[in-house]
């Protein structure tokens, strides 16, 4: 994933692309009995900016992140208004 600012451009063409993205990972982690969880690596740079945006959290100091169960619900529902999920 990059930054939005990276690709936007002017236009703003691909806004919300990536919370979408990981939106969809994260429903998907539920539908597999997963809880939502999900894991990927980020760009020094662009670490903040998930942890801010996304909910995302580090292991450690490394730049390999998470969404726990909580961040990924928030997300699946912003993203994907008719998901029931029947833990929560």
């Amino acid at each position: 994933m990059k930054k939005q600012s990276e690709i936007e451009g002017s236009h703003k063409l691909y806004r919300g692309v990536a919370g979408n993205l990981v939106a969809f990972g994260c429903k998907v982690s539920f539908e597999k009995g997963y809880d939502g969880v999900i894991s990927f690596v980020a760009k020094s740079k662009l670490i903040e900016h998930y942890q801010l945006t996304l909910g995302a959290k580090q292991f450690g100091s490394s730049n390999r992140m998470f969404i726990d169960t909580r961040a990924a619900l928030a997300l699946v529902k912003q993203y994907f208004k008719n998901f029931n999920h029947g833990k929560f």
